[in-house]
């Protein structure tokens, strides 16, 4: 059953936060994408803390998009806090990064990512990835009830 999704995209670079927003648009899925900074915005925005206080301001996501490498708290610590937090832990953490290191892609499915998918170099390289992603998680996969 096609259904609205809530994506929560964490993402330091601005150009990127856009292009995923123009790529799920293209994609034609029925997703709501939420932009985070860092680490600690994003733990801010899903334990509803200091701006995202407001559960209207701050969906529950379906999913998480996650890149590894931000400041103040990187997406590996976050991703550690989120899989440890037991009204967190549900939630899909797909690491969307541009690392391929064999050892980020080991270390960051041991914390509990659900996916692990390297960032593609093109715009449509993105959307393709954003329409699979819509289509396998709003479609196909059920996710578990708040």
């Amino acid at each position: 059953m096609k259904r609205t999704f809530n994506i929560l995209l964490a993402e330091d670079d601005a150009d990127d936060r856009l292009l995923a927003k123009e790529a799920l648009e293209e994609s034609r899925i029925s997703g709501s994408l939420h932009c985070v900074e860092d680490g600690e915005e994003l733990l801010d925005y899903l334990r509803c803390r200091g701006r995202y206080s407001a559960r209207a301001r701050a969906p529950r996501p379906d999913i998480i998009l996650l890149d590894l490498n931000m400041p103040r708290k990187d997406g590996r610590e976050a991703l550690r806090e989120i899989k440890a937090d037991p009204e967190l832990r549900r939630i899909p953490v797909i690491a969307l990064t541009t690392s391929k290191e064999k050892e980020d892609v080991r270390k960051t499915y041991d914390l509990g990512a659900s996916s692990y998918i390297k960032k593609p170099s093109s715009f449509d390289g993105l959307v393709d990835v954003m329409r699979t992603l819509g289509k396998y998680w709003s479609e196909m996969v059920e996710l578990p009830a708040e």
